[in-house]
């Protein structure tokens, strides 16, 4: 428990005691909170006692005399008090603070373990067309919250689901077999979901060709839409790999092949993985058999053409298609099944699917439906839904080629810290390899932390050149303090020491606090399935570590103590720094 939820729960306690008040929160409708104190007057902590004032009929003055009293007498860890008009400061103890951090260091590897399976979808591409900056924010958000969820004491499987058929796949085929003169990504050189993601565009300009043409000729465009000779081609080509044409399905085969291994290569370079992955085309059965079940149960109904559908008028939307009339089925059919396989063959107690805010209704009828259907687990469903990735230029459009390509944006971050670490000249001692590696990690942490540092819930605007900024909230403004310790610790020679007798002072106390507040954030983060938190609470951290470092000698400091306690404070500094990145999938480098 860090310092300040100590000191909370001890108010607690003693507003039940002294005042006789339970649970004062809740039932008296007051927040009575400890903050850390950011005024002139003495004390660490201060509690505002307002909210007391009609309840106990007392000014505020009294209140918190009293309550400076009971601190002093029934707690073990407060030095004195200092009322000033309705505000108690409270002055800790210094051993308080330093036994706290004693704490901090000896538990920060330790998990309590929550024996629960959290299952985590993200990614889920389309094997038509290269990832691309929406693709980015989905996989680093997924990877995030499933490193999280995992710190915070949770078993975790990473999944995927690879949306490998449909007609959006036929149509690359299709244009690959019109135009490709049997090029492959050997023959070309050209990444394989890259040569794949080329046709996609090439048809699109084809099909506009043909829809154009046929407008010229009189056509309405909706119904020159359905009569382009290459969507009807593109839709036989459907048709022959669900019959299982033998011709169709090798071609099928051989291009999700080349797309796989592009996908492999992205992701490496990415940083994230899957535990498992599954493949639509093995799954977009799955459901039907729910489905027939629904309608023994009374829970589904049929119409007359077939059809069958749900009514979700009573949970306040409408009516949802389940089952063509022609038997075959629709996403929801197989999202129904593919939840109910992945909970009966992982004994996962919740799946949380990391897909963007234009899916909400979706998965909103998703979890309805499974209720309906009886399945309790459905309670356990989250969509951890995310707002867009816009460019200053506005939306991108994969079949026009109009996408910011991931493997693209990756190596412009690259090369960007490449030319900033050239700029400030501070790695001419590092070998090629290791300046390489440098501009790795930088560059590609920069894209990440500008990604994670905003709410999941908002859209954002991805500016590359803000995201690789070495000062503000950025990923290489961490990046650079974290180096900044292990380079201080080496010429320190550090060796790991247990303080038990240091005055601290103010600037140190901060830091410490801070420090304490790690492992609650972590659990705040996975309960809200948030990486921002994780993210801006490095970011303070970090500010709070270089006032520290400015205003207090450590290297130059002559008293042994004073110097090993501040070597002390840099260190869980630096694996606080090095591990809330990790949780973001950012690597760190110790010199930049």
């Amino acid at each position: 428990m860090n310092i300040k939820d100590i000191i909370q729960h001890k108010l607690a306690e003693i507003v039940e005691t002294v005042f006789q008040i339970n649970d004062v929160n809740q039932h008296h409708n007051v927040a009575l909170d400890v903050q850390q104190n950011k005024t002139e007057f003495p004390g660490d902590f201060t509690i505002v006692t307002f909210p007391l004032v009609k309840i106990l009929k007392k000014s505020p003055d009294v209140i918190a005399m009293e309550l400076g009293d009971a601190f002093t007498t029934q707690s073990d860890f407060v030095e004195s008090f200092h009322v000033v008009k309705g505000f108690l400061n409270l002055k800790i103890k210094n051993n308080f603070f330093l036994d706290n951090f004693n704490a901090t260091k000896e538990n920060f590897d330790k998990k309590e373990n929550k024996n629960q399976t959290v299952m985590v979808e993200y990614s889920s591409p389309n094997t038509n067309k290269p990832l691309h900056l929406g693709h980015i924010r989905n996989n680093l958000l997924g990877f995030s919250v499933a490193q999280i969820l995992k710190e915070d004491g949770f078993n975790v499987i990473k999944t995927q689901i690879i949306n490998d058929r449909g007609i959006h796949i036929c149509k690359s085929m299709l244009a690959w077999q019109k135009s490709g003169s049997n090029e492959t990504p050997e023959s070309t050189g050209i990444k394989g979901d890259k040569l794949v993601g080329n046709y996609y565009v090439a048809f699109d300009k084809s099909y506009k060709k043909e829809i154009a043409e046929l407008v010229e000729k009189g056509f309405e465009e909706d119904a020159a839409k359905k009569q382009a000779p290459v969507i009807k081609e593109a839709q036989q080509m459907l048709l022959d790999w669900e019959k299982g044409d033998e011709t169709v399905r090798n071609l099928w085969s051989e291009m999700n092949s080349w797309v796989y291994a592009g996908f492999a290569e992205t992701y490496r370079r990415l940083g994230v993985d899957f535990d498992q992955v599954q493949y639509e085309s093995n799954t977009y059965l799955l459901g039907k058999d729910l489905i027939q079940q629904g309608l023994i149960n009374g829970v589904l109904y049929k119409k007359e053409d077939g059809s069958v559908w749900c009514d979700l008028s009573e949970e306040g939307l409408d009516h949802k298609l389940l089952l063509r009339g022609d038997g075959t089925s629709v996403y929801m059919t197989q999202d129904l099944g593919t939840a109910v396989q992945r909970f009966e063959e992982n004994n996962i107690q919740k799946l949380i699917y990391t897909v963007g805010n234009e899916q909400d209704y979706h998965f909103d009828v998703l979890i309805k439906i499974l209720k309906k259907l009886g399945y309790t687990w459905a309670e356990n469903l989250y969509h951890l839904s995310y707002g867009m990735v816009e460019l200053p230029a506005g939306k991108m459009k994969s079949r026009e080629g109009t996408v910011v390509d991931a493997d693209d944006l990756m190596q412009e971050m690259y090369e960007t810290a490449k030319e900033k670490a050239q700029e400030l000249g501070k790695l001419e001692n590092l070998s090629e390899t290791e300046k390489e590696q440098s501009y790795e990690t930088v560059g590609i942490g920069a894209l990440k932390y500008f990604m994670l540092k905003v709410d999941p819930k908002k859209k954002m605007l991805f500016n590359p050149a803000e995201s690789i900024d070495f000062a503000g909230n950025t990923g290489p403004f961490i990046q650079y303090t974290y180096a900044r310790i292990q380079s201080l610790l080496a010429k320190a020679e550090y060796t790991e020491k247990t303080i038990s007798n240091y005055e601290i002072n103010d600037s140190e106390k901060e830091l410490v606090m801070n420090l304490s507040n790690f492992k609650e954030v972590i659990s705040r983060a996975a309960e809200t399935l948030s990486p921002a938190l994780v993210a801006n609470y490095i970011y303070e951290v970090v500010k709070s570590y270089n006032s520290f470092y400015q205003n207090n000698p450590i290297l130059s400091q002559e008293d042994e103590t004073t110097k090993n306690f501040r070597l002390e404070l840099s260190n869980l500094t630096g694996k606080t720094i090095k591990k809330g990145l990790e949780l973001l999938g950012i690597g760190t480098v110790n010199r930049m």
